[in-house]
């Protein structure tokens, strides 16, 4: 009973290069995705947060990630902490979604 080949493992490296280029895809659809929303929807963006998105952009597609140091976000991601709160803020800006408060309020 023949089963052919077995899959060729990949190494530690190819696994590592194909996590990179799979958080570069997600992040690079969630950048387009909040531009995409913000136009369908007629919202007028700040120019800061289309200079941002656009920034973003174009570092992750030169660089593979938007930022450098390793202490703002995991070294797997493309975006670091703060850049993909606000690309959430920016899509819930876009789809009409109230601003949600960073801080909780004390009643007393």
């Amino acid at each position: 009973m023949a089963f052919g080949k077995a899959p060729k493992r990949k190494t530690p490296k190819e696994m590592r290069e194909a996590g990179r280029k799979h958080a570069r895809r997600v992040a690079l659809k969630a950048l387009r995705k909040a531009k995409k929303l913000a136009d369908t929807a007629g919202v007028t963006l700040s120019d800061w947060e289309g200079e941002f998105l656009g920034s973003v952009e174009e570092r992750i597609e030169k660089y593979g990630r938007a930022f450098g140091d390793p202490e703002k976000g995991s070294l797997a991601s493309s975006l670091s902490i703060r850049q993909s709160v606000k690309v959430k803020e920016i899509v819930a800006k876009a789809s009409g979604k109230p601003r949600k408060s960073r801080f909780k309020r004390r009643s007393g």
